[in-house]
């Protein structure tokens, strides 16, 4: 049983990539590698979103995520729960149901996010979060994912639903024929409208959408404050890496799953903080769901010495 699910998501990986070339997309190596790594997270329940900055510039990117997906579903249904998702000008690689749990208000009670509000100081983290307007706002756009992605969402085989999208019926079963799809029709969840009233800076929603134990809070009117409070003070790069399962003899390799930034000074016995270990702990047990895939985890702790301008989020 093991072996064979093991085996279904190595075939989707080649299906990825074959279908990478057959739409033409010029990848670096390294951001090939990537990507497909994004997507195998993602199908193994280790992440239920990444941030795609690789692989070219909108709006292009977004044309060959979608023509990508278009063309793998129709090859492996491992990859169905898989959408674009795009707010403002950042473009993500979701997974419908992994969102949707994410999201919803009993993981959140389970997993309280630890916050360093980036406007006053970052050498504590904040103990009263219901008094923080930065965290009120946070907790409110939480709400509209949990609202938009419910746990019991039906995820079609081909295109998104139309409780998801709010499109035509006749607009979410058109078909594709090339790598220009339509934006309205089958893969993508623009969620721009998420910030139109909100003031909150979107690294700040990414603290917590790409699954950081640590989230930085700050207004977009005050980016440039954050940026110089942040900028004076030593941070702690968090990295996390997986390694593949293989058949005994197989060489094993590391991959890195994500990497966050921490002050020093809120963490300053690393991977023994109250957060970080709650957080090792979340990721471990995600390990196990899928340990037909992965079979270890290790985390590595660098010091960064932040310079002038330099913000790592």
């Amino acid at each position: 049983m093991a072996a064979a699910a093991a085996a279904a998501y190595e075939e989707m990986v080649r299906v990825v990539e074959a279908c990478a070339s057959r739409i033409r997309w010029r990848l670096r190596p390294s951001s090939k590698r990537r990507l497909l790594n994004d997507i195998l997270f993602l199908c193994t329940g280790l992440r239920p979103v990444v941030l795609v900055d690789y692989g070219g510039t909108m709006p292009q990117l977004q044309e060959n995520l979608c023509s990508l997906l278009h063309h793998a579903q129709q090859e492996t249904s491992i990859l169905n729960p898989l959408r674009v998702m795009v707010i403002s000008d950042m473009l993500y690689l979701i997974h419908v149901k992994g969102l949707a749990e994410h999201a919803s208000p009993n993981t959140r009670s389970q997993r309280r996010l630890a916050f360093v509000d980036l406007e006053k100081s970052c050498c504590k983290l904040l103990t009263t979060v219901e008094a923080n307007d930065t965290v009120l706002e946070l907790l409110y756009i939480q709400d509209q994912f949990s609202a938009k992605f419910p746990v019991d969402l039906p995820v079609v085989q081909r295109g998104i639903t139309k409780q998801m999208s709010g499109l035509p019926e006749r607009t979410i079963d058109a078909e594709c024929t090339d790598n220009h799809i339509d934006d309205r029709t089958l893969f993508v969840v623009d969620l721009s409208a998420f910030l139109e009233t909100s003031q909150i800076a979107l690294p700040s929603l990414n603290g917590w959408l790409l699954g950081y134990p640590v989230t930085y809070l700050f207004h977009n009117g005050s980016a440039e404050a954050a940026i110089q409070n942040l900028s004076k003070h030593s941070l702690h790069i968090y990295r996390v890496y997986v390694c593949r399962s293989y058949q005994s003899g197989a060489k094993q390799l590391e991959e890195e799953l994500m990497s966050f930034s921490v002050p020093c000074g809120v963490s300053m016995k690393r991977d023994e903080e109250p957060w970080a270990k709650s957080f090792i702990a979340h990721m471990n047990e995600k390990l196990r769901r899928c340990n037909q895939v992965w079979a270890s985890m290790r985390l590595e702790v660098e010091v960064f010495q932040s310079q002038s301008q330099v913000i790592v989020l």
